[in-house]
C-alpha cells in the first residue's frame, strides 16, 4: 500500500499508485492543497489591528503599504489622512457658506427665474461668476436645474 506524507502538514495518507505517478497525490486533503497554494501574507488593520490575509498581488499593489480589513477602516483612515490642504479640492482656506450671507440678510428664498421655494433644491449663485465677490448684490438664488443651465447653456437670470 502506498503512503505518501502530505507536503503541507506532513501527515501520512493513502494514494492510488496511478495518482502517484501522474504527480497527483501531494496533499491530504483539499484544505491542504489550498493553504499550501497561499503566497500572501496575514497583515494587521491599520485602524482597528484585525488580523487579515491578503494575497501577493495585493501586497504588491498597495499604493500606501497600509492594509485595511474592510472599506470601513479604509475610508476612516482616508478622511483622517486627506482632509484640509492634503485633500484634492482644497480650495486654499478660503471657506465661505454663500446659503449664509444670503439668508442672513433675509432674502426671499426663492429660486429667480422657477420660483421653486423648496429649500432643499436652492443653492446661491454669484451672478458675475466670481466666487471672491460675495457682496449682497452678486448673490442670488437658483434652483440646482437653473443653475445648472445659467452655467452650461448661457441661461439669462430674470430682474427682481
Amino acid at each position: 500500500m502506498p503512503n505518501v506524507a502530505c507536503r503541507k502538514c506532513s501527515k501520512q495518507f493513502y494514494a492510488k499508485p496511478y495518482f502517484i505517478a501522474c504527480g497527483f497525490a501531494k496533499y491530504c486533503s483539499r484544505k491542504c492543497q489550498y493553504s499550501a497554494r497561499k503566497n500572501g501574507k496575514i497583515v494587521s488593520c491599520k485602524i482597528c489591528k484585525k488580523k487579515t490575509y491578503r494575497p501577493q498581488k495585493q501586497l504588491k499593489a498597495s499604493k500606501s503599504g497600509l492594509f485595511f480589513c474592510s472599506k470601513v477602516c479604509q475610508t476612516i483612515w482616508r478622511n483622517h489622512e486627506f482632509s484640509g490642504s492634503r485633500h484634492a479640492n482644497w480650495k486654499g482656506g478660503r471657506h465661505v457658506e454663500y446659503r449664509d450671507i444670503l439668508t442672513k440678510h433675509r432674502i426671499k428664498q426663492q429660486c429667480r427665474n422657477c420660483g421653486i421655494t423648496d429649500k432643499r433644491l436652492l443653492c446661491a449663485h454669484h451672478l458675475d461668476r466670481n466666487r471672491r465677490n460675495n457682496t449682497l448684490s452678486n448673490l442670488v438664488w437658483l434652483c440646482y436645474n437653473c443653475h445648472r443651465l445659467v452655467h452650461l447653456f448661457g441661461l439669462r437670470i430674470k430682474k427682481p
